[in-house]
């Protein structure tokens, strides 16, 4: 039986959860029945961690939503890979797939990461990317969300009439507690009885990392046991080190660009913080919980169906660092309720959220697509 070629599309070549998701797909689809390509708008560690496993990948630069002058260069992948299924990751990558796969007349399978469109922009830009993720949907063969909330979010916002929910997975074995890491704490110049918050995300304005840094200082003012790591990069690197500098952050913050050793970061950290301003289901999220760490994020879609209050995390408001610095306070102090929420994150991700489940679920849908 010929293998059905995918090309696995997304926006950057940097991991993020989008990116760790696609490297997932990527690894526990059924190689016997698939054989997946990748194509990435930027280069980056997942373009060199796809190569390292034997996938094939593609870069094409651009930072444009849609950007007709790398239609063309599209086209030309699609047919000289001899591409039988597009799969878009997001819809930066949606955007620049939908017509290249339309005109040659390939099944287009796009996977919301979380929707565009987002109640903090203005009226126009949100109504733009509606209507932009409409489109896009509406000339998909499938859609996946990667949660009832995205999908609910949809159909009240544009009308989107079907999509399959596929939670997103990770892979359980490299996220393993009781595995074997390095010991990051102490070269941070973390001490043994310090309780470090943790953010490990890109840093951009949906991950709100001044939120998280306005925390750590306030928590820190409360119990000097506080600490904070802080690691990823993004367009908010620069404000984010001035407000690092201007509040001398530096002895108790260790701040460090993206890292690849995600498992020994969760490892060293006591509580994961999340407080972003949207997520669809965030892959991070679901490796701090699979690591047993204590969580505290704010309700977005994804995470509001993870997360009970006080039972696997604590649930905080939108833009408030002075409730995220109480919860982490709280943790500190109240032991059984951080062994509680660790514990149970942990087995909640354990039952649900395994990566091979999400490849296997997705490769039913490129079988369907081809008619096998």
């Amino acid at each position: 039986m010929d293998k059905i070629r995918v090309l696995e599309v997304i926006r950057q070549g940097q991991i993020g959860g989008g990116e760790s998701h696609l490297l997932d797909l990527a690894a526990f689809l059924d190689k016997d029945c698939f054989e997946p390509v990748g194509l990435a708008f930027t280069s980056g560690e997942m373009v060199d961690r796809l190569e390292r496993m034997g996938i094939k990948c593609h870069v094409i630069p651009t930072l444009k939503a849609f950007d007709r002058h790398v239609q063309k260069q599209i086209v030309d992948l699609l047919r000289r890979e001899r591409i039988q299924i597009v799969h878009a990751h997001g819809s930066r990558a949606a955007s620049n797939m939908l017509w290249p796969a339309r005109r040659l007349k390939l099944p287009f399978v796009y996977t919301v990461h979380g929707w565009s469109f987002h109640d903090d922009q203005p009226w126009a830009v949100k109504k733009a990317r509606a209507w932009s993720e409409k489109l896009i949907c509406h000339y998909a063969d499938r859609v996946v969300c990667v949660s009832k909330s995205n999908a609910e979010t949809g159909r009240q916002v544009f009308g989107l009439k079907k999509a399959d929910v596929i939670e997103n997975g990770i892979n359980l074995e490299r996220f393993n507690p009781d595995g074997q890491f390095a010991d990051l704490r102490n070269e941070f110049g973390f001490a043994p009885d310090d309780f470090v918050a943790g953010f490990i995300a890109r840093c951009t304005k949906q991950k709100s990392p001044l939120d998280f840094l306005e925390a750590v200082r306030l928590a820190r003012q409360q119990d000097e046991h506080v600490k904070g790591l802080f690691v990823g990069e993004g367009d908010m690197d620069a404000e984010v080190d001035a407000y690092i500098a201007q509040h001398q952050m530096q002895d108790y913050l260790y701040r460090s660009k993206f890292r690849t050793d995600v498992p020994d970061l969760l490892h060293c950290i006591d509580a994961y913080c999340l407080p972003s301003l949207w997520e669809g289901l965030s892959i991070a999220l679901l490796e701090a919980m699979a690591m047993r760490k204590a969580i505290i994020a704010t309700p977005t879609d994804g995470t509001k169906e993870l997360l009970t209050d006080e039972q696997n995390g604590l649930v905080i408001p939108f833009e408030q660092p002075q409730q995220l610095a109480d919860a982490i306070c709280r943790l500190r102090k109240d032991k059984e309720l951080f062994a509680r929420c660790g514990q149970q994150a942990h087995d909640m991700v354990e039952r649900r959220f395994n990566a091979k489940r999400v490849a296997d679920s997705v490769g039913q849908i490129y079988s369907e697509l081809k008619g096998k």
